[in-house]
């Protein structure tokens, strides 16, 4: 740490969450003195990373803390003697999303960024990306905490876990802590009063237990969501209704992406008929993106806009500023993370990654013990877990087989002839940043 400050390192600064990253250190300036920010990008986000560095150094022009931003291409210089790292990337860009969500679409099954075969070409492209500002750590910042949004988060951290040696690594997603502010609307109570056990997986975690001043209102919460006015989803995600009966056979409440499980006709025909009229989600979002832009070019803009919480990931950065924030300060307050799981959920291995409440300590996050998943929700998590695993183990090594192995046992993809099929073509279309699959060097990001 530097004698006046902390030095935080954002890999992927260009990123139109980096107004909502800056918007939490300043208003934690007094607890968490970031004096020093350095916002890293790639030579193909230059201009995107000087357009968001200008509006980030308005804001901490406006707020008036000696915060310094620094804008560079070279990850290296700006990762030496940093005490935290935020990583925030898409590999190949908003491009390669579409043809995440479009190819698996055109062999009629889900197309989505992080579940499925979307999921899977995202993690294949992402992971080797990610060790290696792993190991760029260990050597030039090591007792740096890394802070992963980058998606799939899960799988993310669960290949840091695994294979890399630098060991500080922290999951985070805007899931749990929209799915509390969500609840804490419907029960019209004010969010400190509410407690939720989290337990589960990336995009795959449920709420074990609800709690309003330590009373147990589980069942008030599962009646409110089997209401048809009452759904609760996320911008990325249709909310279509539950049904009241299987709600209340469940008994834990689902997050908005576990429509993807139990919804998936519905959720396909709505992907389809978007995918027909050319708007899928990743095509909405390249508008969103587009817009967010045209307003981060204005000169007098000082702060974040509105427009950015139509982003799927809105609470992303906020959750990350929290969280570093408790990190420094030894608050051991209680937050959902991805972390090693450690014998916090029985049945899923020690060295794999899972989402959990985790008692932030400066030490690092010490998960709460939740022991077996009801029997309701075990199998799907398990199946979703060997799904992680394989495809971990693909990213890292390159094996054609083993992501076959990972694409068919994925529950959204029905058999290994579509899976064969989806994967041939999609390694194809992204062979560019699949350099593990083709030996080639490839492009990083």
């Amino acid at each position: 740490m530097k004698e006046d400050g902390v030095k935080i390192v954002t890999i992927g600064g260009g990123s139109s969450y980096t107004p909502e990253l800056v918007e939490g250190f300043l208003k934690r300036y007094d607890e968490l003195p970031v004096r020093e920010l350095w916002l890293v990008d790639i030579e193909e986000g230059k201009e995107k990373l000087e357009i968001v560095g200008n509006l980030c150094k308005r804001m901490v022009r406006k707020a008036g803390v000696p915060m310094d931003i620094y804008l560079t291409l070279d990850r290296q210089e700006a990762l030496e003697d940093a005490d935290y790292v935020t990583t925030q990337m898409r590999v190949g860009g908003l491009a390669a999303r579409i043809k995440d969500e479009r190819i698996p679409l055109r062999h009629g099954i889900i197309g989505q960024e992080t579940n499925g075969a979307g999921g899977l070409f995202k993690a294949l492209r992402t992971i080797p990306v990610l060790l290696e500002i792993a190991e760029e750590m260990h050597k030039l910042c090591p007792d740096a905490w890394l802070i992963n949004f980058t998606n799939p988060a899960g799988m993310v951290t669960e290949a840091l876990l695994r294979y890399s040696r630098h060991q500080k690594v922290i999951g985070i997603c805007n899931v749990p802590i929209t799915t509390k502010m969500t609840l804490a609307k419907m029960l019209q109570v004010d969010e400190q009063r509410l407690h939720i056990d989290f337990a589960g997986l990336n995009h795959l975690v449920y709420g074990l237990r609800v709690l309003v001043d330590g009373r147990d209102v589980t069942a008030d919460v599962l009646d409110l969501l089997a209401a048809p006015e009452t759904q609760m989803s996320m911008q990325n995600i249709a909310p279509i209704p539950w049904e009241p009966a299987f709600l209340k056979a469940l008994g834990v409440i689902p997050c908005p992406y576990h429509r993807y499980y139990y919804k998936t006709k519905q959720i396909l025909e709505e992907e389809l008929a978007a995918f027909a009229s050319g708007t899928t989600r990743a095509e909405v979002v390249q508008r969103l993106e587009d817009e967010l832009f045209r307003l981060y070019r204005d000169r007098t803009l000082d702060k974040k806009p509105p427009q950015l919480e139509k982003r799927g990931g809105a609470y992303y950065s906020d959750a990350a500023c929290r969280l570093i924030s408790s990190l420094h300060n030894d608050k051991r307050d209680i937050q959902t993370v991805n972390v090693r799981n450690d014998g916090a959920i029985q049945g899923i291995p020690d060295d794999s990654a899972v989402e959990v409440n985790c008692i932030i300590t400066k030490a690092g996050p010490k998960p709460l013990a939740v022991g077996e998943l009801p029997a309701a929700i075990n199998g799907l998590v398990q199946q979703v877990k060997s799904f992680e695993r394989v495809a971990v183990e693909a990213a890292v090594t390159g094996s054609y087989e083993k992501a076959l192995l990972a694409m068919t046992i994925n529950p959204l993809v029905p058999g290994d002839e579509v899976a064969k099929a989806v994967l041939d073509e999609m390694l194809e279309a992204h062979k560019e940043y699949l350099p593990q699959f083709f030996g080639h060097a490839g492009k990083s990001t």
